[in-house]
């Protein structure tokens, strides 16, 4: 096998639409894995707050009074928690870890077990993460597993997509528009699918998991196929002893510096932004008039459904999005990166401020249309697009190419900082009443949006003075 894995990148390589065979089996797998990571995200705060923190099913987790006993010092002061607060905080822990481990296993890849091993290792555990999620007391290991298995997954399977081409190639950038996409697709049909399945009673949450896993198992066996149609890993690219390493000059500097300063809004951004699949869903499941037309169609949309809005939005809102850019750019009016952000993070606080309208216009007993969940949607996945992949591209055009692996890592722990931020905050939405935790959300949604914009000046010439880049096989798009 190493042989012809040494040969994959000399001889010419098959194509299909334009592309590498290897990418459709890459877009196959990372659906199927996001099918699974996303599948099980939609039903695990429903899960918690609804079967596994009450009496007797907790006393049975293993690890749980230790857990618990640990997050109310952290989190509450050493007071006790409420099941809605435990299970955001637990939620938000999970979701945070999540985008830390792909920093060190994307580092274990380079240098000792190659990007091929890296993925079907994380995806084994993965895959039996799912299914331990299945027994109640295996809670904290499944989610162990799911954070653990990640980290070897993640980073690894977008650094394949760049491997399909070489340096300079144009298709890079489609490439990973398409990867994009698998993302969102099986981001789209894993609530439908596993949600479905845990809110009927005649399966229940653990059927729901054991899709996921199912899902997962699939992505792994597609993979595997898919090893004879991808080039070897680039190893022996980072150990060249022949390339002289050059010192970081003053721009390359002023680049990190702004950099590390746009991480504290985007912060900021995903700690209310992943409310999504926290808060949002336990008020769809508690607020919510779900019924299609009330008194016409009195079928209720199943709660977990409405966390494909989110990806299916995606697919409809990015085409236009970009030709809008594009008439921008003809008119020489369209924003610099920056901008774009800050717009995107205000997106974001107009999106909570259409729930705080739902819950004022509701009252408190009441129950809002799912219409208003839809706005929501609408509104938040704009923001999303001006803030996600223009920031993740951002950093693969500004930063040195010294450190620029390590400045990718940098940015995808504003994720984990963030989730960390939304679990906290998430537990304050069965303490407070609802219309002012949406307005706190949309509070820290105009800060991030007020600090990026007032970032936009001074960065201005640092953040866009470099010539655009493709995008390096590094970077997977954050959803």
């Amino acid at each position: 096998m190493a042989s012809d894995q040494a040969g994959a990148v000399a001889r010419p390589q098959a194509q299909l639409f334009g592309h590498p065979r290897g990418l459709t089996y890459l877009f196959t797998t990372e659906m199927a894995e996001r099918f699974s990571y996303y599948g099980m995200r939609a039903i695990l705060v429903l899960y918690l707050t609804n079967v596994l923190l009450l009496h007797p099913t907790v006393d049975g987790v293993v690890g749980y009074h230790a857990m618990k006993s640990f997050f109310e010092t952290v989190f509450n002061g050493g007071h006790p928690l409420a099941v809605q607060p435990m299970s955001s905080i637990i939620y938000g822990n999970y979701t945070a870890f999540v985008y830390l481990t792909p920093f060190f296993g994307g580092m274990i890849a380079d240098r000792w077990l190659g990007q091929r091993y890296s993925v079907i290792v994380g995806g084994v555990i993965m895959a039996i993460g799912e299914f331990a999620l299945m027994s109640p007391p295996l809670l904290f290991v499944g989610l162990a597993l799911l954070i653990i298995g990640n980290g070897f997954f993640k980073p690894n399977i977008s650094t394949q997509v760049g491997n399909l081409y070489q340096p300079g190639d144009a298709r890079i950038d489609r490439a990973y528009s398409i990867f994009y996409v698998g993302i969102n697709v099986g981001a789209f049909f894993s609530p439908l699918i596993c949600g479905s399945l845990a809110e009927d009673p005649t399966y229940g949450y653990k059927w729901g998991f054991f899709a996921a896993g199912v899902g997962m198992v699939i992505g792994l066996l597609v993979y595997l196929v898919a090893l004879r149609t991808l080039p070897k890993d680039r190893i022996a690219r980072l150990q060249n002893k022949t390339e002289e390493k050059k010192p970081l000059t003053g721009q390359d500097w002023k680049a990190v510096v702004a950099l590390i300063l746009l991480c504290f809004p985007t912060t900021l951004f995903w700690a209310v932004y992943e409310q999504q699949g926290n808060t949002i869903s336990l008020w769809a499941e508690q607020f919510t008039n779900r019924h299609l037309i009330p008194g016409i169609i009195n079928w209720e949309i199943p709660v977990t459904w409405f966390q494909s809005f989110n990806p299916f939005m995606i697919f409809a809102f990015t085409p236009l999005v970009v030709m809008f850019w594009t008439r921008q750019a003809k008119r020489a009016k369209e924003p610099s990166t920056v901008t774009k952000m800050a717009l995107g993070n205000l997106f974001l606080a107009l999106s909570y401020v259409v729930m705080a309208a739902a819950a004022f216009v509701t009252g408190p007993a009441g129950h809002a249309s799912w219409l208003w969940l839809l706005f929501f949607f609408a509104v938040i996945t704009l923001g999303e697009l001006y803030v996600s992949p223009i920031g993740l591209a951002l950093v693969a055009r500004v930063a040195p190419p010294q450190i620029l692996s390590a400045m990718m890592g940098l940015w995808f722990i504003t994720s984990f900082t963030g989730n960390q931020l939304q679990g906290y905050v998430g537990s304050y939405f069965s303490r407070m009443d609802k219309v002012s935790f949406f307005l706190l959300c949309a509070g820290l949604a105009l800060i991030a949006s007020l600090v990026t914009w007032a970032f936009e000046r001074p960065l201005r010439a640092t953040l866009e003075s470099k010539p655009q880049k493709p995008m390096p096989p590094a970077v997977e798009p954050q959803i």
